[in-house]
């Protein structure tokens, strides 16, 4: 007899996103005559660049023939690309092996898959506010007990706390855990990790045998001098880290599919000497994935090199000058905001101690505009939105000044 994993029913409550989508489009339906502007999801708005768009293309045209075809590439991902991220981490002085490299279908798809090449028993520790993928792919593994409805806590995992008070930068746990989930920048709050901050974590799992997640997925965001880009910019981060990272946010990849985790061979953990846990992902990789689109890599390929890279670091620049514009119009609004700086996304206080869908409604019912509710990261995140400033230059303007006009609090 077949039985379910019920670990799925622990979950709070649907996935944050098509929540947002769902009562948007509600919304939507009971104001026809109305305009939506979305700065919620983080989803690319503007066109790929050209040099991607022609690798792509002549990456097609290669398929289009028999003697140019190809099939299943390296479940790791096809070799040039994998020596172009040597390259490209070079530039931030890390040195790290291509064998190291693993190319995949996005980061989202490895910061949920990663876990599984760890032991259920193992104690999590969460940034709170966090990406929710990290938490819901925890409880589906069975890492935590029951949601807490009171707490708005997960029994089991270890929240680390990133507010006002320390710049929405956690400190490391207080007790013993064995992962822990970071993202710098960090989405949602925009905030951005220092090395010294970064050190007291690889500090901590060099002593307690764990394993920092490190996403870096807007790594290629940080606009200000002094903040590291790779956790393996700091001294001994190969054997206590994994990083994953991403083309989405950084060349428009968000419909493409690409990103990349790193489980360098001299990672360890309690149980496990170097070069196992990079044994181990390459074999769950081998086993459950085929390979990132051999398209997408061509692709991806031409967003790290010459001309690609600098029209892919145009293209943040076109989001963070949006970002600009909306720290700058919800501070007019009167609003507390960080972030945004080097990050594309703006974290904002909500009014009055506003709770986060409260306010949420009342930015789609007044302003028309649809953000996230900081509550759908965790905790930490009531009171608060994140507004994104992936949108068309156009809309974000216009965003800025419905919210000017139209937001009373």
């Amino acid at each position: 007899m077949a039985t379910i994993n019920e670990n799925f029913s622990k979950l709070a409550s649907g996935y944050l996103f098509p929540e947002i989508a769902r009562r948007t489009a509600l919304w939507q339906k009971q104001h026809p005559e109305a305009s939506v502007l979305r700065l919620g999801i983080g989803n690319t708005t503007e066109a790929l660049s050209p040099a991607v768009c022609k690798a792509l293309h002549d990456k097609v045209d290669l398929l289009s023939h028999r003697e140019t075809y190809s099939g299943y590439g390296d479940e790791q991902g096809d070799t040039y690309l994998r020596e172009q991220l040597v390259s490209y981490y070079h530039q931030y002085g890390v040195d790290l092996d291509p064998t190291e490299f693993f190319v995949s279908d996005g980061a989202k798809s490895d910061a949920a898959n990663i876990q599984e090449i760890f032991s259920k028993d193992n104690v999590v520790a969460i940034q709170d506010p966090a990406y929710p993928v990290y938490v819901d792919s925890n409880v589906v593994g069975g890492r935590t007990g029951r949601f807490n409805p009171d707490t708005l806590r997960y029994e089991g995992f270890v929240y680390l706390a990133s507010n006002e008070e320390n710049g929405f930068v956690p400190d490391p746990p207080k007790q013993k855990v064995d992962l822990i989930y970071l993202c710098s920048p960090n989405n949602p709050t925009g905030a951005v990790a220092t090395t010294q901050q970064l050190k007291a974590f690889v500090d901590y799992a060099l002593e307690n045998k764990a394993v920092i997640l490190f996403d870096s997925a807007y790594s290629e965001y940080i606009t200000e001098e002094g903040y590291p880009h790779s956790i393996y910019e700091i001294e001994n981060a190969k054997k206590c880290a994994i990083e994953i990272n991403s083309f989405s946010k950084f060349s428009g990849f968000t419909g493409v599919r690409l990103g990349w985790t790193i489980v360098p061979k001299e990672l360890e953990c309690e149980d496990a000497s170097s070069g196992v846990l990079n044994k181990m992902w390459n074999r769950r990789q081998c086993t459950f994935f085929n390979g990132a689109s051999n398209i997408a890599q061509a692709g991806g390929y031409a967003a790290l090199s010459g001309e690609g890279l600098r029209e892919s670091r145009a293209l943040v620049a076109y989001y963070m000058e949006n970002a600009r514009l909306i720290r700058e119009g919800l501070t007019r609004a009167g609003l507390t905001v960080y972030g945004g700086i080097n990050s594309p996304y703006i974290w904002a206080k909500t009014p009055n101690d506003m709770p986060s869908w409260d306010f949420f409604d009342l930015l789609l019912d007044s302003c028309h505009v649809v953000v996230t509710p900081g509550s759908g990261f965790g905790p930490s995140g009531e009171h608060y939105i994140r507004v994104s400033s992936y949108g068309h230059r156009e809309n974000v303007e216009k965003a800025m000044q419905s919210i000017e006009e139209n937001l009373h609090v």
